[in-house]
């Protein structure tokens, strides 16, 4: 009790005292008192744990918040949270489940019952109700009343009958993503995405769809169902679509290094109040757990592969030569992966698109959203290019290294 004593003399408001828990390692000179609320039946455990002014913990149902970084006037309704970031505004409903490598930035959220974990959504960003959505990024979208949506009972398919989880999917990117101007991305409810998955700025997936090829084109409508039903033997195999498995995670990687960049480089220059470095800590920290669940997840696939076993029943010699490379070259794979993380890439570019959003910051204070969607075409385009090549890199690496 005497944690949760100390928080009501900081200000922080708890109706009812006796039922809130908070662990001996919570620090609370990290828990702000200045408008926060945390509702009967919350328990907020973790010594990293830091929520900031204004926000509500368990309004809807009690709340679990154990090592999250909670920004200005979040809410977490109800539902467990555990080594999450969530920027300004962010909300999720009650029954969420909410778990490590999830960043979900400002504005975006869920309604009830959303399972994530390794996600991340861009500003504004928008999940309906029942949604597992693990293993994710996604971006598009200018504003609340201009967002990407999610539709409810909507699942992202992110393991295999093969037991892996190389399943990243791709919607939007970062590159363009990050300039808060792109169009929107719309996914059906009752619908499906098969990871790992490539989908462009201005998709729309039909309710009911299972979406299970790329579509880099922008501004596409699918609308996907069965044309007959399907009872046939089945034989386990690991090799169907390697190439594309690979592909896809290598550019999965390379929009979070790229992201990684951005965090470094742009957002830091937005610590405020409102803004602090512990939470652009907390920004970091996920990314980099996000970029290393990729870089184990893709590993284990080649790994694990079967060859040996299925090649002595199948003639498949190029299949087998491609995982054999991405194996025994593994090596250059890491350092590559290593090497587009480095801060001091591409400063040709970059610096001068850091100029302009510092004048921006003059001009407009340190509001993120607002001063990146008021940053001149010329500019945007400048910042996107800067971290195009961070991307291009990537993938262009990844593809010449197992060539």
């Amino acid at each position: 009790m005497s944690k949760v004593r100390e928080l009501i003399d900081k200000g922080v408001d708890i109706p009812c005292p006796e039922s809130v828990m908070v662990g001996d390692e919570v620090d609370v000179s990290r828990i702000s008192g200045d408008g926060v609320v945390v509702y009967p039946g919350c328990k907020i455990l973790g010594a990293s744990t830091l929520i900031l002014q204004g926000a509500k913990i368990g309004y809807e149902a009690p709340a679990t918040v154990d090592s999250c970084w909670v920004g200005p006037q979040v809410e977490l309704k109800g539902g467990f949270f555990q080594g999450a970031v969530f920027l300004k505004k962010a909300s999720m409903g009650s029954g969420a489940h909410v778990r490590e490598g999830t960043i979900l930035e400002e504005q975006a959220g869920g309604a009830h019952t959303v399972g994530l974990k390794q996600t991340i959504l861009f500003p504004f960003v928008t999940l309906g109700s029942l949604i597992n959505f693990c293993d994710i990024f996604m971006s598009g979208g200018t504003s609340r009343k201009n967002h990407s949506e999610v539709g409810s009972s909507y699942i992202h398919f992110n393991y295999t009958p093969n037991q892996d989880k190389a399943t990243p999917s791709l919607l939007g990117d970062v590159p363009r993503g990050v300039m808060l101007d792109r169009p929107p991305i719309f996914l059906g409810g009752q619908g499906g995405l098969v990871g790992p998955c490539v989908l462009s700025f201005g998709t729309v997936a039909a309710a009911g769809s299972i979406v299970r090829k790329d579509e880099t084109r922008e501004g596409r409508l699918l609308a996907t169902g069965y044309q007959r039903n399907v009872n046939i033997p089945y034989f386990p195999s690991a090799f169907a679509n390697l190439r594309r498995i690979y592909e896809n995670n290598i550019l999965y990687l390379g929009n979070l290094f790229a992201l990684k960049q951005w965090y470094a480089h742009a957002r830091a220059r937005f610590v405020s109040s409102e803004f602090p470095e512990e939470l652009l800590q907390g920004l970091k920290t996920n990314l980099d757990k996000a970029i290393a669940e990729r870089i184990k997840r893709l590993k284990a696939f080649f790994e694990n592969l079967p060859v040996e076993k299925q090649r002595q029943g199948q003639r498949q010699s190029d299949v087998f030569a491609f995982v054999e490379r991405v194996v025994d070259r593994w090596d250059d794979l890491e350092y590559l992966f290593q090497s587009r993380q480095q801060a001091d890439q591409f400063a040709d570019i970059r610096d001068p698109f850091l100029e302009a959003l510092g004048r921006g910051i003059q001009d407009r204070g340190k509001d993120y959203v607002s001063v990146v969607q008021h940053l001149s075409r010329g500019h945007s385009e400048a910042g996107t290019r800067w971290l195009e090549k961070i991307v291009d890199t990537t993938v262009f690496g990844g593809a010449e290294i197992v060539s």
